[in-house]
């Protein structure tokens, strides 16, 4: 709002499930539920999102102390100390290790380099946690040169380099099935949410071509339909899932936070092209990166942590 966009029924439209009722979030019932306890929400840009929209409404009955910040302030941990609750965001796009060369703004310089068979650094830190929210998606869209066994296997959309086009999807799939096989045989006991892919909403464009997103509704259920690149996601989201959950584990208890067709409703409740500052205060028809895929806060992705409560209390 600061940053000049004119509407606010966004904050207040809330989704609600069909057939139930979803209380809203308790955060004085939270914090006592997570006293003595560890959670930490691990992936890309949408994590640290969830993250924020759980600090915001918890700062109400505690505020957070920050503890720890990388030094590119991606990653960082919080303490409630009056609970002795510790929360935390772990910023790995891909959840394994990857070689990535590109700015805050998305721009790239070179081809990320991704080691589909090796996880990245946070499953050094699982152990510490309680529960867990994993989730990613979006960053597989881009070019990557695909590595297995320390060796070039392929790559996705990468035109003039002589390599197998894999797609985005092998690497998608290789991946989950890596990271649930990790949580299925480790020896820590946790409560893991896999957090399904989140749909974007640019029109006439991607971020980097001029989409935008200047609905100020929610949409109809059955007025819009997943592209489909978030249906391959999703499809590959819910088989690897089940099949890691149907194999079981005495350790981990493994939940599917299913977000996707909730946030799809709301193309409303991005930040567009009012992540800057008054981006049209000089020039009306300023031409402006749009914000189509992260949400504004109140917002959407407030129902997130309202379901994640429910989870939480039934586990």
């Amino acid at each position: 709002m600061k940053n000049g966009r004119p509407d606010s029924e966004y904050l207040y439209w809330r989704w609600t499930p069909r057939d139930c009722k979803l209380p809203k979030f308790n955060p004085r019932k939270f914090l006592k539920l997570m006293r003595n306890k560890s959670l930490s929400f691990i992936g890309d840009s949408i994590s640290r999102n969830q993250v924020q929209s759980l600090l915001c409404v918890l700062s109400k009955v505690e505020p957070a102390v920050e503890i720890y910040h990388d030094k590119e302030y991606r990653s960082k941990i919080w303490k409630f100390r009056s609970h002795n609750f510790t929360l935390s965001v772990i910023w790995t796009p891909f959840l394994v290790k990857a070689a990535i060369f590109e700015d805050f703004n998305g721009v790239t310089s070179s081809e990320i380099q991704l080691y589909l068979d090796t996880l990245d650094e946070w499953t050094k830190q699982y152990k510490n946690f309680d529960y867990v929210v994993i989730g990613g998606g979006k960053w597989f869209l881009k070019t990557a040169i695909y590595h297995e066994n320390k060796t070039v296997i392929g790559c996705h959309y990468c035109p003039g380099k002589n390599l197998t086009e894999l797609g985005f999807d092998y690497a998608y799939r290789k991946v989950l099935q890596e990271v649930f096989k990790f949580f299925t045989k480790s020896n820590h006991k946790a409560t893991v949410l896999f957090r399904t892919t989140t749909p974007d909403h640019f029109e006439n464009g991607e971020w980097f071509s001029g989409g935008y997103c200047n609905r100020t509704v929610p949409f109809k259920e059955g007025q819009i339909h997943m592209i489909d690149v978030d249906s391959i996601m999703r499809s590959i989201e819910l088989e690897e899932f089940e099949k890691a959950a149907s194999l079981g584990s005495k350790r981990v208890n493994l939940k599917l936070l299913d977000t996707t067709l909730l946030s799809l409703l709301r193309p409303d409740g991005h930040p567009g092209p009012y992540r800057k500052f008054q981006p049209f205060a000089k020039d009306k028809n300023a031409k402006v990166q749009n914000d189509c895929l992260h949400w504004c806060l109140p917002g959407p992705i407030d129902s997130w942590n309202d379901i994640i409560m429910q989870m939480l209390l039934n586990a």
